[in-house]
């Protein structure tokens, strides 16, 4: 029986120890890497990999690395950060680059790569970057294969294998083979996985006694051993390790020995594998041992450990990229649960939008956006003051920095701008600790629907920064004509497409009182509609409705299609203060509705004033800041009245 490891209470499940670099992945599929035009970047290097799918797991992991003093080393540590990875062992290098590699998918199982590590900053790790008293913080730690290959950092991972056995610890070595960072091959094999070394096998050997689990492919237990034969490699890791040995074997899933090798491959804990397309087998080894360790670590059974593992694997090799491509853990059981019917598991919709919603880059649980999208109301007003229509671009500038004067770098706050004349408020915007920018592709007022500047949407979304949220207006009832109806709901899937095609959150408002009756059932009707033709935004933008019991009837809509939408933000409309704060009222009690969006009542004012020239660059900011300011204390206090309600029905 499999020993389930348990240690005292740490506030760590697991330290990774070694590479961590930025891969940057050829976006051409089937090319050669002389071919490649354009690259898709994300966090590599085994460690780095392994620390961040064992967190999507629900493990509490760190990395030990060093990264450089750059751009992309802050970008690892950020992304580690986001992903809910401690950074603390993560050292900045100020004399040495942060690793890059550059790699293409040129054939099912054949994917070229180029590293650049000459002097890099993870490979200098040393016996000083080795905190005893945060190894021993850790249950287990994980050391790799490549970092053996040099002294200084050979000699950080033995002093961490010293300190978590001191502790009681757990010493986990993933062989992590790769024989051009051992200087047996040249720069162009990157991909190579076997070159048989004595000097290589002689220093791995030295490891092995002191593991307490030991992971590698069929070539890294040959490498590890010495030895040629398969079988005979096993036997020899056992005679020098106690440890329990996972093989992996690619489709073929792995094999687990928890006690003697016999003189059957087979006779071990065999883990069957998921048969599923091959579409890059990069960083498959690392989701691989994320989901082990999700197991092992929690004392699950070395059956349910390999099943898990096998899993990640899939996902990971039916996938593009390495760490953002590894499961999140209700992505895994939803998987194991249900499988899925597609060979290329990044086919499966079910599977790529529980994937999307579980690993967003930050939580809003609240949003309260002042929008200046509206162009065709500011144009109206510059025109009726005589001035070009340039001047908007410097009032959306202004209203940046009013609702930046009501925020003051507090969570919950954001903006909507527009793409026609907003280029200089998005830069002003940046500025600000904003939490969400949305910006709008709709043409105004366009029913049916249509784009604004280009009917092909996805060529325009290509280059909006990441963390902007498309926005797009919609004027659908449920009652439309069929043929009006198909042809709007065809526009909003293709959006909906584009939009995860290239990774950007979307919000799609939907008016359906100006062209015809809203009822207590009208936009519930109409959103099961779009749920029913898989569209799934992570936003909607609702008109305020007239009864709770609407709300109502939304939240179960949404809550039955997409458990894992962000929530509604809630449209404000002109009118008196009171029926405002009526409609906070109504919709303060629907916990889907997450805050409010608004417009015109707040900037119009100003901005006829402003673009007549009789009122000030700082009077049109205070005007628009005193009620963008009113409105969200008028939100905040109706949240707040439902959370007093709930608590004392508690």
């Amino acid at each position: 029986m499999s020993e389930a490891v348990e240690t005292k209470a740490a506030p760590l499940d697991v330290i990774t120890i070694g590479r961590a670099s930025v891969d940057l992945y050829g976006q051409q599929i089937g090319s050669r890497l002389e071919d490649i035009i354009s690259f898709a970047k994300s966090v590599g290097g085994c460690p780095a990999n392994i620390a961040i799918g064992a967190a999507r797991l629900g493990l509490r992991s760190a990395l030990l690395t060093r990264v450089g003093d750059e751009q992309m080393g802050n970008f690892i540590r950020e992304q580690l950060t986001r992903e809910n990875v401690c950074v603390d062992g993560v050292k900045t290098d100020p004399d040495r680059l942060t690793a890059l590699v550059l790699l293409s998918v040129e054939d099912e199982g054949v994917s070229p790569m180029i590293f650049y590590r000459g002097d890099c900053a993870d490979m200098a790790l040393s016996v000083e970057d080795i905190d005893e008293t945060f190894i021993q913080s850790a249950r287990a730690i994980v050391v790799t294969g490549t970092h053996f290959s040099r002294e200084n950092s050979d000699a950080a991972q033995r002093k961490a294998m010293r300190a978590i056995k001191v502790k009681g610890g757990k010493v986990v070595f993933d062989i992590d083979y790769r024989p051009n960072l051992w200087g047996l091959a040249g720069h162009a094999e990157g991909f190579g996985r076997y070159i048989k070394s004595d000097r290589v096998s002689a220093r791995l050997k030295t490891v092995l006694p002191n593991c307490d689990l030991i992971v590698g492919t069929e070539e890294e237990v040959l490498i590890a051993s010495g030895e040629s034969d398969l079988l005979e490699a096993l036997k020899t890791i056992r005679s020098l390790s106690a440890a329990t040995l996972v093989l992996k074997r690619g489709a073929m899933g792995c094999i687990v020995y928890d006690g003697a090798i016999s003189n059957d491959l087979e006779d071990g804990i065999v883990g069957d594998g998921f048969p599923i397309e091959i579409y890059n087998v990069l960083g498959a080894g690392d989701a691989f041992m994320s989901g082990f360790l999700r197991g092992w670590l929690k004392g699950e059974s070395l059956t349910v450990a390999a099943t898990w593992a096998n899993a990640c694997g899939a996902f990971a090799v039916s996938r593009l990229l390495c760490s953002p491509e590894y499961p999140t853990f209700e992505e895994l059981e939803f998987f194991l649960k249900n499988g899925s019917r597609y060979h290329a598991l990044r086919k499966d919709e079910a599977i790529s939008h529980i994937h999307w919603a579980t690993t967003r880059r930050h939580e809003i649980p609240s949003l309260m956006a002042f929008a200046c999208d509206d162009s065709v109301q500011l144009e109206d007003a510059a025109r009726k003051a005589g001035v070009d229509l340039s001047r908007i671009e410097a009032f959306k500038v202004l209203a940046v920095k009013a609702a930046g004067e009501v925020a003051k770098g507090r969570p919950g706050y954001g903006m909507l701008i527009d793409e026609k004349y907003g280029r200089e408020a998005m830069f002003e915007f940046a500025r600000h600790s904003f939490a969400w920018l949305g910006r709008p592709v709709e043409q105004p007022s366009s029913r049916p629907l249509r784009f604004e500047f280009s009917q092909d949407i996805g060529s325009q979304l290509i280059d909006w920064p990441v963390e902007h949220c498309i926005k797009c207006q919609c004027f659908y009832h449920p009652d439309d004509p069929e043929a009006l109806k198909t042809e709007q709901q065809q526009k909003l899937r293709s959006l909906f497409e584009a939009a995860r095609k290239v990774g950007r959150e979307l919000l799609i408002e939907i008016i359906a009182g100006k062209h015809g009756a809203l009822d207590e059932t009208t936009i519930s009707r109409a959103l099961e509609e779009l749920y029913a033709l898989g569209i799934r935004p992570d936003w909607w933008k609702l008109e305020p409705q007239a009864s709770v019991a609407a709300w109502a009837k939304i939240e179960a809509t949404i809550v039955k299609n997409d458990p894992w939408c962000r929530g509604v933000v809630l449209l404000v409309a002109e009118g008196r203060r009171d029926e405002q704060e009526a409609a906070f009222a109504a919709a303060a009690d629907t916990s889907t509705v997450k805050g409010f969006a608004v417009g015109r009542p707040i900037f119009i004012d100003a901005a006829e004033q402003w673009l007549a020239r009789r009122m000030t660059d700082d009077e049109a900011i205070a005007v628009m800041a005193a009620r963008f300011d009113q409105l969200s204390e008028a939100w905040l206090a109706a949240r707040s009245r439902k959370g007093a309600r709930d608590s004392g029905r508690k």
